[in-house]
């Protein structure tokens, strides 16, 4: 199963995540998302209705994709987040610094 998939590239990048994501997969997250950007340069939404789990790693990577779009101009953020996903975005304080919807 693919777990980032670019949905739509409307007036924003969007990006529908599923399953696991951790540090076994998270280069691959970030080669996915960084090439669609570098290849048209908008804002970047992440769609997490069907993302079951991250870890540590993938925060991280979160904030990397974060900065860079920050820098550019861009804002980044996710929408559908499952409660026990968003609360370690909360427990990190990455919520103060990224839209996290519910």
């Amino acid at each position: 199963m693919q777990q980032v998939k670019l949905v739509s590239t409307g007036g924003k990048l969007t990006f529908s995540l599923s399953g696991e994501i951790d540090s076994a997969s998270s280069e691959d997250f970030y080669a996915v998302v960084r090439a669609a950007y570098l290849n048209e340069k908008k804002d970047v939404v992440f769609d997490c209705a069907a993302l079951t789990f991250i870890d540590s790693t993938m925060l991280g990577t979160f904030v990397k994709i974060f900065k860079e779009l920050k820098a550019d101009g861009f804002k980044c953020s996710l929408t559908n987040v499952q409660p026990r996903i968003r609360k370690l975005f909360e427990i990190c304080a990455i919520d103060t610094i990224m839209e996290i919807g519910r």
